[in-house]
């Protein structure tokens, strides 16, 4: 190799001498990327080669090597280049090159693909397919023999100990690195040569991997590029794969384990490779850095052979902090074994173990288990602020236990407890953060100092006080064996301090032996008394503790090393927590919920929970709630539920009774509008209440005729349907009926007119519905609209455009309702009423369930004139509308406004994010459009002509949803995206989303 490396490379235009002379081919040239061989892109107007030049005096035979492998994979499916014969006939041809160096040429087809590296995302599924093509080719090569593919090769894993002599290459700290993996490799020596060996590829990477023109679900389409393919231990090649594909990946693990899953389908892994394969990864990247600190200094111009150098030192560091026997047990489960090679054996001396609760607990006197439902969606666990209150979940414990005193309360094991959404449990998972919140082991509620006694024979592993983490206390670890000689661990966490002088570490355990005491509150971060008792057949090379929680994705490996301690109770109620599966759910949605009935997202979610600005699934998983303005004031506030809660267990009624709930909200409602609006009429939800204000104009004007706008939507009744274009213009409708006049979307940015003054021009459609109205010898009823259009995507109204739509409705004769279900309440920032934006006072106001922060509540606000007309002799009653528990939520929804300053965060935070959209959309000009005002805003995705790209928008949605945020799109052609948060959104919260937003809209499809 020549120490000069701009000497001897070959450039683009001596590429295409080559080409014309030796395959009488011309077209444009361009250099591609290579480690030995000079590589060059050839495209003429019908084909496209690859031309291979190689460095001076390369072995010929090698080259013939190389070229056997590719006609080999060629006659089976795989889909691999083709070589094509020189002008005289030769597949590999020789020439002089200026310093008169021979150097060999070959020409091979072109395979149409992305290179991986230039891929994003890189998602699971891709990983697997990777996976999957390269087990293909090492399925293929198992018979391959050549004498070439047996050669000293740096690059081949068998031959990694050349490595020990360049340690000095790097600081102290990498040199800690290299030989933690360096000694690992040096030990396994003699099992690792008796690996089956086949010629492997030896070299997937990123510049060898084609992928699909799929931007939503591409596929690996080829591997490339033999040269470096070797006689060596099988399981290398799968080593090689999975050390460049989790490069700048945060969770490096989880990245492997679809490539591995995608490799052993194609070609089955045997149990006894796997547990080599953690080295092997690591000792690929020794290699590779090794190599790039000798080649800086022998070609430190080659920018190719440094290129992998800080990526591979990202995953040394990262990969010598995973647990090398938790890696192997992850490989293994991902393969289809039992994730702990001990796991079966274990269960069936478990099973035939005569371990009894009673001998557990000698001094408790129970005859049954009761299970305490801690799961993420239990009822019983109440909202965030009452699990969280220690106290009160104590008193529920204690008080569970008086009504049975009988019963030992226990359970937990797999359960998923929403108290471990926190980022205390929190970790930056391959798409976005994700929580440990699976229990592991079985919780015992039992008294304080309780007594515990050692099921087995064994000795104390450890006996340690947790004591600066007073969510533990003192935990104690027992070590024991089967009868076979499986070792197993028992863990005894919660413990008193008393508990540390009862036990030493190393001393003999007898069955029976009195061990612990279940410590007390005050020990236990102030929890009711309890032992959480966990197995586990593996301590990870913890010392003192274990882990009691794991991640829901990796929960198939983690009960494998931890099962389910009834297995030795065998009690009917310490089975582990099952939720049935979303298949079954959504099968019976099919079936037996109204056949319109929608989900949101192309994979559905389970919420079983919501707290403030998160819903929650049944994993635990949180996510950023960023669409769901009904939750006004916070997914289940505290305040809100405990004024339901309270007022339902006293009374719930109709409003034929007097009641002060009814009269004390409604005074506080008014509070918030001008004067002139000063009747409210309760109803339950927003499309009641646009049916009730229909009534109330017809009433007032003996008119039928609406006129509306353009994509509106005022709700599901058949009054309303008849109102809303977006119905009745979409999928299903029949158009707008006799009565309905619509006017255009007065949207500035991609409406009939655009820019700015554009009120009048809009406003004048208003006056052409008025004459088509009274063309027909009727009069004009009404005039219906948002303050800021919702479903039409989030449109602001142009400045005096509701002044010039009400002065035209009023002078034919009409009222006029401002329908606030989705602007009202202090959303719009600057204003209580989205109305108010505008300086205009409506004859009528609808109000939604925002009001009710969830609950079944709305309302209708109207002048004196107009509740007087509709005041007929005709009584309007509504069962529910007005009842004192409505009135109750709804009266503390307001005070919750008003005490949390949620309308002035509203307008600090929408300001901040609607600011930074602004600045995305430079970054980034799909983003056509950004607009709204407060917490309710939007921004449209179109191409350089304003056209709109639809698909792309529910690509980022679904995108946003894998990062643990929710989003959804709307407007006349659903390619707008909707920011409709709960209004304690948070500038952290904004600061999230956008984050998220800037790193999707960097991905492939989001692309023009």
């Amino acid at each position: 190799m020549s120490a000069d490396y701009s000497n001897i490379k070959i450039q683009p235009e001596q590429a295409k001498k080559i080409s014309k002379s030796l395959y009488n081919i011309e077209g444009n040239v361009k250099p591609l990327p290579g480690e030995l061989d000079f590589n060059f892109l050839i495209k003429t107007h019908s084909e496209k080669y690859i031309l291979k030049i190689s460095r001076p005096d390369e072995d010929l035979e090698y080259l013939e090597y190389q070229q056997g492998i590719l006609q080999y994979l060629s006659n089976g499916e795989l889909n691999s280049p083709k070589f094509f014969p020189d002008i005289h006939g030769n597949m590999i041809s020789s020439i002089k090159d200026n310093s008169g160096n021979t150097r060999h040429v070959r020409l091979l087809s072109w395979i149409d693909g992305r290179l991986w590296s230039s891929v994003n995302p890189i998602k699971d599924e891709l990983l697997f397919s990777l996976g999957n093509e390269a087990g293909k080719i090492t399925k293929t090569l198992t018979s391959f023999q050549h004498p070439k593919a047996h050669k000293q090769f740096e690059w081949d894993l068998e031959q990694a100990e050349w490595t020990y002599k360049h340690l000095g290459l790097f600081t102290i700290e990498q040199q800690n690195i290299i030989s933690y993996f360096q000694k690992q490799y040096q030990a396994f020596q003699n099992n690792y040569k008796e690996l089956r060996k086949s010629v492997v590829h030896n070299d997937v990477n990123d510049n060898n991997i084609l992928v699909s023109s799929d931007l939503i679900n591409p596929e690996v389409n080829a591997i490339i590029d033999y040269g470096d393919a070797v006689y060596t231990q099988t399981i290398n090649d799968l080593a090689v794969v999975i050390s460049y594909a989790i490069m700048n990946k945060p969770d490096l693990l989880s990245a492997s384990l679809p490539i591995i899953s995608g490799y052993h389908k194609a070609f089955p892994l045997l149990e006894v490779e796997l547990p080599f394969v953690y080295n092997l990864v690591a000792m690929r990247l020794v290699i590779s850095v090794t190599k790039s600190a000798l080649n800086k200094q022998k070609e430190p111009e080659n920018s190719y052979l440094l290129i992998s150098e800080k990526p591979a030192w990202y995953v040394l560091e990262k990969w010598m902090q995973l647990d090398e026997n938790l890696a192997h047990y992850s490989f293994r489960d991902a393969c289809g074994f039992a994730a702990h090679p001990n796991e079966e054996p274990f269960l069936k001396w478990a099973e035939n173990q005569d371990v009894s609760l009673n001998d557990f607990f000698p001094t408790l006197n129970f005859n049954h288990i009761h299970t305490l439902d801690m799961n993420v969606g239990s009822i019983w666990l109440g909202n965030e602020k009452e699990y969280n209150d220690l106290e009160l979940t104590s008193f529920k414990i204690n008080r569970q236990q008086a009504e049975m005193p009988k019963a030992l309360l226990a359970g937990g094991y797999l359960e998923v407890r929403p108290f471990y959404s926190t980022k205390a449990y929190q970790k930056e998972g391959n798409s976005g953060p994700e929580h440990r919140t699976t229990h592991l082991g079985v919780d015992f509620w039992v008294k304080e100092n309780t007594p515990i006694h050692a099921p087995f024979d064994g000795d104390v592993f450890s006996i340690y006080n947790n004591g600066n983490n007073k969510d533990y206390g003192p935990t104690l670890i027992l070590n024991h064996q089967t009868d076979s000689g499986i070792p197993f661990y028992s863990l005894y966490g919660h413990l008193s301090e008393s508990s540390l002088h009862l036990v030493t570490q190393g001393q003999k355990i007898k069955k029976g032996d009195l061990i612990a005491y279940v410590g007390n509150a005050n020990e236990n971060g102030d929890w009711s008394p309890h032992l959480h008792f966990q197995l586990m057949l593996d301590m990870l090379d913890n010392t003192r503790d274990f882990p009691g929680v794991a991640f829901p994705k990796n929960v198939s490996v983690w009960s494998s090393m931890c099962p389910n301690p009834n297995v030795l109770f065998k009690y009917e109620g310490l089975h582990e927590h099952q939720n049935k599966s979303n298949s079954e759910l959504i099968d019976f949605r099919k079936n037996h919920l109204g056949k319109s009935l929608s989900l949101s997202y192309k994979k559905p979610l389970k919420i079983l929970r919501g707290s403030g600005v998160y819903l929650i699934d049944d994993l635990g998983r949180k996510y950023l709630d960023t669409v769901n303005n009904v939750a006004h004031v916070g997914h289940e506030h505290p305040r809100v539920v405990k004024a339901g809660q309270e007022q339902m267990a006293v009374l719930n009624t109709n409003s034929r009774y007097l009641h002060e709930n009814i009269h004390v909200f409604a005074k506080e409602l008014l509070r918030t509008f001008p004067k002139e609006l000063s009747v409210v009429h309760f109803v339950n939800s927003g499309s009641e209440a646009n049916e009730l204000a229909l009534r109330m104009i017809k009433a007032y004007t003996n008119a039928k005729d609406m006129i509306a706008l353009e994509i509106g939507y005022h709700g599901n009744t058949n009054a309303c349907i008849d109102i809303s274009s977006y119905k009745f213009d979409g999928k299903g409708g029949q158009g707008a009926p006799e009565n309905t006049h619509i006017v255009p979307l007065p949207d500035r940015f991609r409406g009939l007119y655009q820019g700015e003054n554009t009120a009048e021009l809009y406003s004048k459609h208003i006056d052409e519905q008025i004459k088509n109205i009274h063309s027909k010898g009727r009069n004009v009823a009404g005039f219906i609209c948002e303050s800021i259009i919702s479903c039409g995507g989030q449109v602001e109204l142009p400045e005096n455009y509701l002044k010039l739509a009400y002065q035209s409705v009023r002078e034919a004769g009409g009222l006029c309702i401002a329908d606030e279900v989705q602007t009202g309440c202090g959303r719009v920032g600057q204003t209580f009423w989205g109305f108010q934006l505008h300086d205009v006072i409506p004859d009528i106001v609808t109000i939604g369930k925002p009001i009710g922060n969830g609950h079944p509540l709305a309302a209708v606000v109207c002048t004196q004139e107009v509740a007087n007309a509709f005041a007929n002799g005709m009584e309007y009653f509504n069962t529910f509308g007005g009842n004192p528990v409505s009135c109750a939520i709804g009266n503390e929804v307001l005070r919750v406004i008003k005490d949390e300053k949620l309308q002035e965060n509203a307008l600090k935070v929408g300001t901040y994010l609607k600011d930074a959209l602004i600045t995305l959309q430079k970054i980034f000009p799909i983003i056509g459009d950004v607009r709204g005002q407060g917490l309710f805003l939007g921004f449209e995705l179109t191409d350089e002509n304003k056209n709109p790209l639809t698909e792309k928008a529910s690509y980022l949605a679904n995108r946003m949803k894998d990062f643990g945020i929710l989003m959804s799109t709307d407007g006349k052609d659903n390619n707008a995206l909707k920011i409709k948060p709960p209004m304690v959104f948070s500038i952290e919260n904004a600061d999230e989303l956008l984050n998220r937003l800037k790193q999707i809209l960097q991905e492939d499809f989001m692309k023009y």
